[in-house]
């Protein structure tokens, strides 16, 4: 399955919805990005790079910030756009492939220069998952169903086994077995995390959690192709007129549906593929300028885009033949790729934006002072849906005074204190290490001292979370510490 723009010469060619595009590229990573970029580029004569800004990417300079742009994955109708799209495609080559990718590692230090650095680890399905799971308030027997669930979960995205043996799974060693109701219950919140689609028992499912989660999506279209899938065996086997008498439809709003479906991932899992490590190029910056934290997209991966004046010049409006016709198309793909291109930019920075504004005390103090923050909080904020905001932080990267960071770094769990409030988990992490670090080498604390300890501050946290964060962060058990303490003296 071919990656990318298909931009060969065709009168007939099946665009993908400007919406799918925003959204796949807004999943990209930069290094993906730039790549994607030069592809269209190279095949769409339509297309090409703003001059001042090729020079501008080649020496990466820091603007004040501008103002804060409202808005987030919006689209606009154009009147170009053809009301009838080919669908006559083979349906398993027919779906777009949203991209592969992997996570990666914050930096240690800032190099002051060097924006590039290898990741030390690739972050698979379930290190995503498992990542957006610590974010989400479960109780323990519904986080306990839920990790069940995610190890049944196939690298493709799909559940591996049927709600029933998962039933009699998490049935074991408990007083009353867990009942499908309840289950089922927890498989729904999951299905809500990124990528879309995941946890799905079937390939109707997956395509409609995908139409269910997608934003900026026209009601009717959205109803229209819930409706479509609800006869998918008519779908697979091409049968429009059929699926026209199923639905009640009218053809050309099931060829709008059908083309939005075929738009979709049928496999979720493969958009992230952990094979190699990815090399790191930081997609915001930030800086204190006059006493304000300001964010920045990077200007040298932010190529500015625009249309060919020459050949769009040469476009007739009312000349039909096969040259003019392929113009028409790559200015209506040139101009879907720049408007998609600019929604992820604000997409964004938008995220980055309220990011830094809620941990404002990390990048003043540090990491004691980061707070919690999960998904949500930014997803309520900005008005978009969770999955928008995992896909704008998975993979891209923050240029700070002290370090590069991937955006996923600034979110952590809650862990209630004495005072009734909470503390980010990020922030007990580098207790735990201040703890550490200060011990007498000779006599070192056991993770119930460390737990003592934080409990004194004001933090409940059992000596068994303590040992997970310690571990988590490469510190030797107490055992170990003293013996390589005994073996300095």
């Amino acid at each position: 399955m071919k990656q990318g723009l298909e931009l060969g010469v065709s009168q007939h060619l099946a665009l993908t919805p400007q919406l799918q595009q925003a959204i796949r590229l807004l999943q990209l990573s930069t290094l993906d990005l730039q790549l994607e970029i030069r592809e269209a580029l190279d095949a769409n004569p339509l297309l090409e790079a703003d001059e001042e800004t090729a020079e501008l990417a080649e020496e990466p300079q820091l603007p004040v910030m501008p103002e804060q742009p409202e808005r987030a994955l919006e689209f606009d109708g154009d009147n170009e756009i053809p009301q009838e799209l080919a669908v006559d495609g083979n349906w398993e080559d027919t779906f777009i492939d949203l991209g592969a990718g992997s996570g990666a590692n914050s930096r240690d230090e800032d190099d002051g220069g060097d924006f590039t650095a290898v990741s030390s680890k690739a972050e698979t399905l379930y290190d995503h998952l498992l990542w957006q799971l610590d974010l989400t308030p479960f109780s323990p027997d519904d986080r306990a169903i839920a990790e069940l669930i995610l190890d049944a979960i196939r690298a493709d995205g799909y559940l591996g086994q049927t709600v029933a043996e998962l039933c009699l799974t998490a049935s074991e060693g408990r007083s009353e077995p867990v009942d499908e109701t309840e289950l089922l219950s927890v498989l729904r919140r999951i299905q809500h995390f990124d990528p879309a689609g995941v946890g799905a028992r079937d390939l109707a499912e997956c395509l409609r959690l995908q139409v269910e989660q997608l934003e900026g999506l026209d009601a009717q279209l959205r109803e229209a192709a819930l409706s479509v899938l609800e006869y998918i065996a008519l779908l697979g086997e091409h049968d429009y007129k059929a699926l026209q008498r199923a639905t009640g439809l009218p053809a050309e709003t099931v060829d709008q549906a059908v083309h939005l479906i075929q738009a979709l991932n049928p496999r979720p899992g493969t958009s992230l593929d952990a094979d190699e490590p990815e090399y790191i190029v930081p997609d915001v910056l930030v800086r204190k300028i006059n006493g304000v934290w300001q964010v920045e997209l990077n200007p040298a991966i932010a190529p500015k885009l625009r249309i060919n004046q020459t050949y769009a010049g040469m476009i007739r409006r009312r000349d039909s033949g096969a040259e003019n016709e392929y113009l028409k198309n790559r200015l209506q793909e040139a101009r879907w790729f720049i408007n998609s291109l600019k929604s992820r930019n604000d997409t964004l920075l938008r995220v980055a934006r309220a990011i830094v504004q809620r941990q404002v005390g990390f990048f003043e103090e540090g990491p004691h002072a980061m707070v919690p923050l999960v998904l949500q909080d930014i997803a309520d904020e900005l008005g978009l849906h969770q999955s928008t905001i995992s896909r704008a932080t998975n993979r891209k990267y923050m240029h700070a005074p002290r370090a590069i960071y991937e955006l996923k770094f600034f979110f952590s769990s809650h862990v209630s204190t004495s005072d009734g409030g909470s503390a980010s988990a990020t922030a007990i992490r580098a207790r735990i290490r201040d703890l550490i670090t200060a011990e007498t080498p000779g006599n070192p604390l056991s993770d119930n001292d460390l737990a003592e300890q934080l409990q004194k501050a004001g933090i409940n946290v059992a000596r068994r979370t303590v040992a997970k964060y310690r571990e988590g962060m490469g510190i030797a058990s107490t055992t170990e510490r003293r013996k390589a303490a005994r073996r300095k003296s």
